[in-house]
C-alpha cells in the first residue's frame, strides 16, 4: 500500500455521548494511519466525551446546535485536508480498511468513497429494520436521482477537499447522508463504494438513530430534494394528476351540454376549469424553476471547480 504520510488526511468524528467508544475510535485509526489528523466535534455530550477524546490525542471541537447535519456542517468548514475521513463516533466502522479506502479515492481520482456495511456473519450488528430501511430510501434515490450506490446511509466516507468544500450543507438531523449522496449525484462527481466490515457497538454505547423518526425525516428530504432539484420532473407530476383530476370532473359535464346544450352542476364546472389552471401554472412554474435550477447547479459546479484539486508532489510521483 503506497505511503499516505505525503498527505494531510483529517478524520472528522461527529459524536454525542460516546465515552463508551471514542477513544476505541481514535486509537484504531492512529493504528491505521499513524499520520492522520484526529478532529472529534461533539454535539452537546452529557457525559466524559470530551475528556475521553482529547486524552486519547483528539482535537475537540463543541458544536452547540442539536443533530448530525449542523455537526457536518462546522465539520466541513473548519478543518483544512487534502483528503477527509467521517466516521462515526460509535466504534462500529472498520478502522483497519481507511489506509484502502483513501488509496482508493486517489488512485481512481474519486471525490466520495462509502464504506458500505457489511455484518460479517453477525446479523444482530445491522439491524433488520434498518438494513430494509436502507434498502427502501437508497432505491427511492436511485430511481429518482439516478446513481449506482447500495447504502446511502452510511456513515464511513472518504472525501476529496474539493467534495468538502464545495457541499452546501442545509440539513441538520441524520438526513445529512441523503443530502451528501445527492450532491455527489447532481454535481456529476466520481464516487464509489467500498465494502467493509459493521460491528456492535461497545458495551455502554447506545444508538442515538430512530428507525421511524428519523426514517420519515429522511424521506422528507428526499422529497424536498427532488422538489428542489429536478423541479419539472416534480411540478409536472403535480400538473398531470390535477388535469386527471379536472378532465374526470368534466367528462360528464361535457356529454350533458353536447346532449342538450345545458351545464347543469355549475359549481362542478368551476371547480373543473380552477384544476386545469392550476394545473397549466404548475407546470409553467416547473419550467421556470428548471431554469432556475440549472443556473444554480452552474454555480455550485463552479465553486466546485474553484477548489484545487490536490496533487501528488512530482518528487514523491518519480519515487
Amino acid at each position: 500500500m503506497p505511503s499516505l504520510s505525503k498527505h494531510h488526511i483529517a478524520l472528522i468524528v461527529p459524536c454525542y455521548n460516546e465515552e463508551a467508544a471514542i477513544a476505541t475510535v481514535i486509537q484504531d485509526f492512529q493504528r491505521a494511519i499513524p499520520s492522520i489528523s484526529i478532529y472529534v466535534f461533539d454535539n452537546n455530550s452529557t457525559d466524559r466525551t470530551q475528556e475521553v477524546a482529547r486524552s486519547a490525542g483528539a482535537t475537540v471541537f463543541q458544536v452547540q446546535k442539536k443533530g448530525k447535519g449542523n455537526v457536518v456542517r462546522r465539520m466541513f468548514a473548519d478543518i483544512d485536508a487534502d483528503y477527509y475521513i467521517m466516521v462515526d463516533g460509535d466504534a462500529t466502522y472498520d478502522a483497519s480498511c481507511a489506509g484502502d479506502m483513501v488509496n482508493r479515492l486517489i488512485a481512481d481520482n474519486l471525490d466520495m468513497l462509502v464504506g458500505c456495511r457489511t455484518d460479517g456473519g453477525e446479523k444482530d450488528n445491522y439491524r433488520r429494520g434498518h438494513r430494509f430501511g436502507n434498502r427502501l430510501l437508497t432505491g427511492s434515490v436511485k430511481n429518482i436521482f439516478g446513481g449506482e450506490f447500495t447504502d446511502m446511509l452510511s456513515g464511513y466516507r472518504v472525501f476529496s477537499r474539493r467534495y468538502v468544500k464545495s457541499f452546501p450543507s442545509l440539513s441538520v438531523g441524520f438526513e445529512i447522508e441523503t443530502e451528501l449522496t445527492v450532491h455527489a449525484l447532481e454535481m456529476a462527481m466520481p464516487y464509489g463504494e467500498m465494502d467493509t466490515t459493521y460491528g456492535a457497538r461497545p458495551e455502554g454505547s447506545a444508538s442515538k438513530l430512530s428507525t421511524y423518526r428519523d426514517g420519515i425525516r429522511i424521506l422528507r428530504t428526499i422529497g424536498r430534494l427532488y422538489m428542489f432539484e429536478r423541479p419539472l420532473a416534480c411540478f409536472s407530476l403535480i400538473s398531470v394528476l390535477l388535469a386527471l383530476l379536472a378532465l374526470i370532473l368534466a367528462t360528464p359535464l361535457l356529454i350533458d351540454y353536447l346532449d342538450n346544450g345545458m351545464v347543469p352542476r355549475l359549481p362542478t364546472a368551476i371547480l373543473a376549469t380552477g384544476l386545469a389552471i392550476v394545473s397549466l401554472l404548475m407546470f409553467v412554474a416547473g419550467i421556470i424553476l428548471d431554469s432556475l435550477t440549472r443556473a444554480r447547479r452552474e454555480m455550485r459546479r463552479f465553486a466546485y471547480l474553484a477548489v484545487p484539486l490536490h496533487r501528488t508532489p512530482k518528487r514523491d510521483a518519480q519515487a
